[in-house]
């Protein structure tokens, strides 16, 4: 694995991203009410991207064909924005990146539409949870086990299920570089963490069992037991004192 260990400059580059994919979130957090489509919502993200000089870092992709991952209750990642109207009750995970001066930003968080119950509240919650609690982790000398396992013991502790198939990733000039980082794992295991890494992380929980499958688009995971999954991601880099959260 080449993991790169970025200059201040670059990881400026990377922070300015970041805050695109932020700002775009913090956006389209507004709009998520009962009766918008996925498709309203990746319109309105990309022209809010392009309008600070930004490329979606998402369309194009590997072939993908939008700005937004948009996965509502059961679909885990990588929904394809489409035009059936949200309802009041889900919960929809909204992943996206943002390209500027050759450096990447991603970001994804799990919103609710109108009123949910306990239980979504509660996935939701525990989820946001299992991504700072791996941030803590993210300390120059540990490994990146320490981080996988963080989420995996989080997780499992409150009875869910960790998406093993995904992972988190390294970030720079590419949206996916080494190392991956799953969202289980041994403590003590892995590529140790160091100064200038900058890395995605993004726990992908669901409130049932592990399993999932992909939808006949080629892109759409979704939880096999048909149970809700919730998503967060933030990038962040490594100082010498720790994690700094770069979509914040």
């Amino acid at each position: 694995e080449v993991i790169h260990i970025r200059s201040t400059g670059e990881i400026q580059k990377i922070l300015k991203a970041c805050q695109i994919v932020k700002e775009t979130l913090d956006m389209i957090q507004g709009l998520i009410v009962p009766g918008i489509t996925p498709l309203e919502l990746d319109t309105e993200a990309e022209k809010f991207i392009r309008s600070k000089g930004a490329e979606p870092g998402f369309k194009g992709l590997y072939g993908y064909p939008a700005t937004l991952c948009i996965s509502v209750d059961d679909e885990v990642v990588q929904g394809i924005p489409n035009d059936r109207r949200l309802q009041d009750g889900e919960i929809v995970s909204i992943d996206v990146g943002s390209l500027i001066d050759g450096y990447y930003g991603d970001h994804a968080k799990t919103f609710s539409v109108g009123k949910i119950d306990s239980k979504k509240k509660m996935l939701i919650a525990v989820t946001q949870d299992c991504l700072m609690t791996a941030i803590d982790q993210a300390i120059p000398g540990n490994r990146i086990g320490d981080i996988s396992h963080a989420v995996q013991k989080k997780a499992e502790s409150n009875g869910y299920g960790v998406v093993t198939e995904l992972v988190g990733h390294g970030i720079g000039t590419k949206l996916h570089e080494d190392p991956q980082i799953p969202n289980f794992g041994k403590p003590g295991t892995g590529p140790k963490i160091e100064a200038g890494m900058c890395f995605a992380i993004e726990p992908m929980i669901n409130m049932g069992t592990p399993g999932v499958y992909t939808k006949k688009d080629g892109w759409t995971v979704c939880t096999k037991d048909g149970m809700p999954s919730a998503h967060f991601e933030h990038t962040i880099t490594i100082t010498e004192d720790g994690a700094k959260i770069l979509t914040i």
